[in-house]
């Protein structure tokens, strides 16, 4: 009990301090920072899980690290998470180094994202449908 609540409470705090540039330049700082949102995002949270899945993603270093992002990203978007689902349909029509481009997958993701009200899946899911009849 009392290390869920810790592992909240480091999280609300970390959320804050990732708008004070000073600190996250800090390396001491910045890996307390990662410890806190990988840790949310281990236990579950979807909002975690979406927020460390897009700094994994974009601004990890390493294969590893973005690889952890979009499955991080992949596990929110199966929670109903519109911007994560977002992410992992254009992730997945853009292919990885461990995976080829798979607009189908991309489709379904997108999909998930316009259930979810994101603005944006919805035209996507338009130009996959114009870009595959003109194929």
């Amino acid at each position: 009990m009392f290390l869920k609540f810790k592992a909240h409470a480091g999280y609300w705090l970390a959320r804050r301090l990732f708008h004070w540039s000073w600190f996250v330049r800090q390396p001491r700082g910045w890996h307390w920072l990662e410890g806190q949102f990988a840790r949310m995002a281990n236990l579950g949270d979807v909002g975690a899980q979406s927020f460390y899945g897009h700094i994994l993603t974009f601004r990890g270093v390493g294969l590893g690290a973005r690889e952890e992002g979009v499955r991080l990203l992949r596990l929110a978007a199966l929670a109903g998470d519109g911007k994560a689902a977002y992410q992992a349909g254009a992730i997945s029509l853009a292919g990885t180094p461990s995976r080829v481009p798979d607009p189908a997958e991309a489709e379904r993701w997108w999909g998930i994202a316009a259930k979810a009200g994101h603005p944006l899946a919805e035209v996507k899911l338009k130009e996959l449908a114009e870009r595959g009849r003109s194929e």
